[in-house]
This record gives structure tokens, sequence and C-alpha cells, in this order.
């Protein structure tokens, strides 16, 4: 037996790696899983380039607890070390074997990227473990096995053992602070988090299995593979049925129930490496829905579900994995923020969703139009945050109307061109967010044979708001936010039935009556249209609207409510408040509170108020 000091400059190495090499000590099964699938990996490689002589058919890596011995154990079928390899990669902390291997063999290996560095990974065991034993054996011929012990100070031992197969076993003596990583259910609930589809079979624990049914049924227990090698992403999408699609959708959301309503297949090798499939799930309008929900894998080890900067913003919203070799295991936000691969990780995604997207509309429209309202909110966000996405998306974005018709705005500027163009020649889109809350307005602008297209998500006024700064004739407005007159204004001129003297002190009247908040606007409208109309100028409802969910104007969400009183001088009611002795201010207050009823702007005290003055006069 020998013993030595691990060479490293600084002396307490091991309390550091505890504390700051890694946030959460839960990697260190990670870490040590992906040691023995690169060792093994390797040696495969090596066997099918003629280097290694020795049969290696289904290997696996076990893993188990011997809760007597407070022991946890990782053991590969792998490359496995001589004595002096142990010395090499496990005693120099700083020198990866994996880097020596590809150097050697990057010509001869196809995947190159499999490799991975056997370094400072293997010392992540120390954050559970008061000690760290490695039993291994070389493949190589005549070699002997040999075990290294090590208490988690620079101090080692190694020495010769017996052990008959090649490979690596690590044991872990667990630490008093880290006892639950000796209880089964954690340590398999780790190992389906980071490794449920390693590409090498892990064994952990047992499972029963029943043959035969009724009283001939027998239960028997076989070794448990947690792990799926081959998962979905990993085959070619001419290997998949829309079943398959659907069987791995439910393998990575078991508790969900809804089906995807449809999925893209990622796989490019130049000038990244990228494969992974992305589901759009059923969306509602909510913008603030659940993200996490995408899984980013390295070489199918698990790195994070915080996907953030490797999938645009928008996405974030969907479900699925993707894979990359490109990607570090270790992988920090300002890594992501910095590095050129995932920039361009993050546009590829980009243009590949928005090809899905726009093949779907061109194969078929009417289905397109049916998963419409559940895939808008993605859409509408990636138009606002990806200027790309933005350009390709105007050749599928959809304008539904109330009419149950879906237009791009191209269909749009064709079909309302000669109806909807105002005296400046700007195309008028009339629009509700509310077809409920906006009734009234909606029936008047389709009683001038008006179409009104229904956009009702949240972030809609910042979404036409780009839409009109990329297109100069072209304007938006919100059914409630005029008369329908003055939202599409014709070159016609209208009469108003009151003389101009008339006309003056019902406005002195009206305005000495209600509200300040309460612009008033008369206008000689038809006498059949309501006395009074309570709008929202478009601007300012729409800048508080932008501020309310991010962005706008700063300050407008606190700004008051304004709003537009516009008087028909031409509806009979104003005769009569010209006329009325003393009940001036009575036929004002009611009309204006049917005008706020309509809006629901009337509640409390002012609509019990209403209520009885109703009583009162009829």
């Amino acid at each position: 037996m020998s013993k030595g000091k691990i060479n490293v400059s600084v002396e307490n190495i091991f309390p550091l790696i505890k504390q700051f090499l890694y946030s959460d000590h839960e990697i260190f099964l990670r870490e040590l899983i992906s040691n023995a699938t690169d060792a093994t990996v390797k040696l495969k490689h090596l066997i099918n380039l003629g280097e290694a002589k020795v049969k290696h058919d289904n290997p696996k890596i076990e893993v188990w607890i011997d809760k007597e011995q407070g022991t946890l154990h990782i053991k590969d079928q792998g490359l496995g070390m001589t004595a002096e390899e142990v010395e090499k990669y496990i005693n120099e902390v700083a020198f990866s074997g994996a880097e020596e291997f590809l150097d050697k063999y990057k010509e001869k290996v196809d995947n190159a990227s499999m490799i991975g560095h056997f370094g400072l990974g293997f010392y992540s065991a120390f954050m559970v473990a008061e000690r760290v034993d490695i039993l291994t054996k070389s493949f190589k011929e005549n070699t002997k096995a040999v075990k290294w012990s090590c208490d988690g100070s620079p101090e080692f031992t190694l020495e010769e053992i017996e052990k008959e197969a090649f490979g690596t076993e690590i044991v872990l003596h667990i630490a008093e602070d880290s006892k639950d990583f000796l209880e089964e259910s954690k340590i398999l609930e780790l190992l389906t988090k980071y490794n449920r589809f390693n590409i090498i079979p892990i064994q952990f624990g047992e499972e029963e299995i029943t043959e035969g049914e009724g009283d001939d049924a027998k239960t028997s227990k076989k070794p448990r593979i947690i792990n799926n090698t081959n998962p979905a992403w990993t085959k070619k999408p001419s290997e998949l049925t829309d079943e398959d699609y659907l069987k791995f959708y439910r393998e990575l959301y078991p508790t969900q129930f809804e089906e995807p309503l449809f999925w893209i297949h990622l796989n490019v090798d130049y000038p990244f490496n990228l494969t992974g499939i992305l589901y759009f799930p059923k969306m509602t309008t909510n913008v603030d829905v659940q993200k996490d929900k995408i899984q980013l894998y390295q070489n199918q080890v698990f790195v994070t579900d915080n996907v953030e900067g490797i999938v645009p913003e928008f996405l974030q919203m969907l479900r699925g994995v993707i894979d990359s070799p490109d990607i570090p295991l270790n992988v920090s936000r300002s890594y992501l923020q910095a590095d050129a691969s995932v920039k361009r990780i993050a546009k590829y995604i980009s243009k590949k969703v928005s090809d899905k997207l726009a093949s779907i509309y061109k194969d078929d429209k009417a289905e397109f139009e049916k998963k419409w309202n559940d895939i808008k909110v993605v859409i509408e966000y990636g138009m606002l945050t990806d200027d790309k996405f933005f350009e390709r998306s105007q050749k599928y974005y959809l304008y539904p109307t109330l009419s149950e018709k879906y237009n791009t705005l191209d269909e749009l500027k064709e079909t309302l061109k000669a109806n909807q163009t105002d005296k400046d020649d700007n195309l008028i889109l009339l629009y509700t967010s509310d077809k409920t809350a906006q009734h009234g307005y909606i029936e008047t602008a389709q009683n001038k044979g008006y179409e009104v297209l229904l956009l009702d998500t949240p972030i809609v006024p910042h979404l036409i708001q780009k839409i009109e700064g990329s297109n100069e004739k072209i304007k938006f407005a919100r059914v409630d936010a005029d008369h329908i007159d003055n939202l599409i204004k014709k070159e016609e001129t209208k009469i108003s039935k009151l003389d101009e003297e008339s006309i003056k002190k019902l406005e002195e009247q009206i305005k000495t009556t209600v509200p300040k908040e309460y612009s008033v606007q008369m206008e000689p409208l038809d006498s059949t249209e309501n006395p009074f109309i309570i709008t929202q100028p478009e601007f300012m409802r729409r800048m508080k609207d932008m501020q309310m969910s991010g962005g706008g104007m700063m300050g407008m969400s606190n700004f008051p409510d304004m709003y537009n009183l516009i008087v028909n001088t031409n509806n009979p009611l104003m005769e009569k408040i010209l006329k009325a002795k003393k009940n001036k201010e009575q036929y004002i207050n009611q009309a204006l509170d049917l005008a706020k009823l309509s809006q629901h702007l009337l509640k409390g005290e002012a609509l019990t108020n209403f209520i009885k003055r109703s009583y009162d006069l009829m």
C-alpha cells in the first residue's frame, strides 16, 4: 500500500468544492453517473476500433445502497484504471483524462462530443461523503486492480486488491449530515430526475413483476432499470409515428392529461449540435403561464429546466426536451448570456418554430384556425420580443372576426379597404377585447357594415402598437374608443337638428352636471342612437393597458381614467332637457347613468341612486 498527497495547489480544496463548486449537493450523483457513462462509452469506442480486446455485450451501471455500512455504490463496466492512471487522473485534479482521450482519438471517433471530463466532477462526491473509495481495474491485459481511498483531506492511500472484472466501483461513505442519500426513495428520485434518459442502462433496486392472472398469478422480482436509453428525440422523425410522439409526451409529463396540439422535432448538426422535441400545449390568453417545462439535456443527462437564454423567452411556455453537447453540465446564466453557440441555438429554435407554424398554416389552414385560440398567445409574445419572428409570422398570424372568419393582415387589407378606409386613406381595423362588455358598440359598428376583430389577449395593446409602427396606413381602434363615425371618418357632413345657441346652452348645462373626468363632445348623430355615449380615447386607454401589462408610457397606470361623453344632439331627449323647468339635472344624470351602465361603470352607491331615481321618474 502506498500513501501520498493529492497534487493540488490549495490545501483546503475539499471544503471549497463542498461549498462553492456546486450550488446543490444532489448534483454529485449526476456527476458520478456521467463519469461512469463516459468510461463505458469510451470502452465501446475502443472495442469498435479494435484497440480493446474485451467482451462488452450489454454494459450497465449499477447503483445500490448498503445501509448497514452507510455506503452508496456506483459501479460501471467501463475502462477502469491502472494504479498509474489513478495517480494521473484522480490525484492531479486539473488534468483531465478525457481531454487526452479525445486528442488521441478525435480523428477516429464519430461523435467526439460524447467524451466528457473526468476531473472535478468526481470530487463532488465529497459534498456528501466523509470518505470515498475507488475500486478499479483497467480493461488492459496484465494489469492489477487497485483501491484508492481519501477522507476529504489531501492525504490518500493506494493499494492493490483482488477484483476480477474490469471497470470502476465508487464507494461513498455517506457523512452524518447527508444521511438522506442512504434512502432508496431519494436516490431513485435523483436518478429519475437526472438520468432517466441516460445512454447506458442504470440498474437500481428491484421491481415486482406479475405473470398470469387470478389464482394463477405469480409475483417475482427483477432488477429495475430506471432509464430509457433511446428516447424519442434521439431518433429520426421518419422513425416515429404520431403515437410515438404522444407516448413520449406522456412519459415526460405523466400528470398532464391534455394532449399537445402539435410538436416540432429539432435536429441540427451544424454549426452546432442540437436535438429535441418541443410540444405546443393548449394555452390560455393569460401570458403569465408556468414556464420551466422544457428540459435541457447534455448527451441525455438532465442539466436544468430553466432554459432562459437557450430557448427564446416566448417559447419557454412550450414543453419538451432539447439536448446539446455544446452546453456544459454545470451551466450558469452568465455563461448562457455570453456564449455564441447558445445564441445561435436560440435563433435556430425560433426559426424552426416559425417554419413549423407556417407549414401547418399552408398545409391545413382550417386545422390551424381551430388551434388558433390555443396558440395565439405564444405567437403574439414572439412577435413582440423577436423581430425576426415578427417578420416571419406575418404570413400566418390570424385576425379572427366576430363573424368567425380568420384573415392575415394582407387578406384584411384586401377585403376591408373599400369599406373601412377613412378620408385620410387609413385602413381602420376595428376590434373588441370583450365582445360581451362592448356589445352595444359592436352592434353599432356592424349596423354600418363594418367588420370587427376579436383581439382579446393582455398583450394585444403592445402588439397592435408594433403592427401600426410597421404599417404606415393601418390604424387599430377599439370599438368603444369613440363613436363609430369618428373612428372611421368619412367625407360627409353631419347636420344637427338644434341651432348653435341651443347646442351651446345644452353643452353648458351638461358640463356643469357631469363629473370632471368626462370630456363632453357634442355630436349630431342619428336620432335613433343613444343620447349619451361614453368612450375611452384609444391612445389613453391603450397606453394604460400597456403600462399595466408591462411597457407603455411610464406612470400611465396611475393616471386617472378619462372618458369622452358623446352627446347626441339629434336625440329627442336633448329637446326635453332644454324645455324642462325643474328636471334638467335628473334627465342628464339618468342619461349619464344609463351610458355608464352600458360600460359597466355604474357601481355601489351610484347604482343604488340610479335605481331610486328611475322609479321616481316613472
